[in-house]
């Protein structure tokens, strides 16, 4: 094996499955994800001598496979009522707002999804954005538009946001 895709997957695997993670929302299936991506820049590295920023075009792969993923796992899909909330300590109320902001982003179309986490949790620009979804950067803004936008359409969270903005 290559010693470049050997320290490429020792400093930069840290950051690929935080990025599956935020995408998924479970760290199995984020695990998963990331042995798929790393397992097709393996057979790929080589052949990569005009790629100037590997690991974008590692989260480009991650992205294909998760919206890949996504698809046929929705064609199988039963909706369910939200689970009940467990049994436990009190939480504080920012933990509160945290997760309940994570269970309304995973519920947001795949690519919406993909937006809000590539923008807000990995800091991209619109333009690195557009190519690692493969769209246009008109398409990212009006992609996260819609993605805030039904995100704030929730009452239960824009209420509980708004009671913590008032202490």
């Amino acid at each position: 094996m290559d010693t470049d895709f050997d320290e490429y997957v020792v400093t930069r695997s840290g950051a690929l499955l935080r990025l599956a993670y935020l995408l998924t929302g479970d760290g199995h299936r984020a695990e998963d994800l990331v042995q798929d991506t790393l397992e097709r820049l393996c057979r790929r590295w080589s052949r990569m001598t005009d790629v100037t920023d590997p690991h974008a075009y590692a989260r480009k792969i991650l992205l294909n496979q998760h919206l890949t993923w996504r698809r046929k796992r929705a064609s199988r899909e039963l909706v369910v009522a939200d689970l009940p909330e467990r049994a436990g300590d009190d939480e504080t109320e920012t933990v509160g707002v945290r997760h309940l902001l994570w269970q309304r982003i995973g519920a947001l179309p795949p690519r919406q999804r993909a937006v809000v986490v590539l923008r807000y949790y990995e800091d991209l620009t619109d333009a690195d954005i557009a190519e690692a979804l493969g769209i246009a950067t008109a398409t990212v803004r009006s992609t996260a538009m819609r993605a805030l936008t039904k995100l704030r359409s929730h009452p239960d969270l824009m209420s509980t946001t708004l009671a913590e903005e008032s202490r």
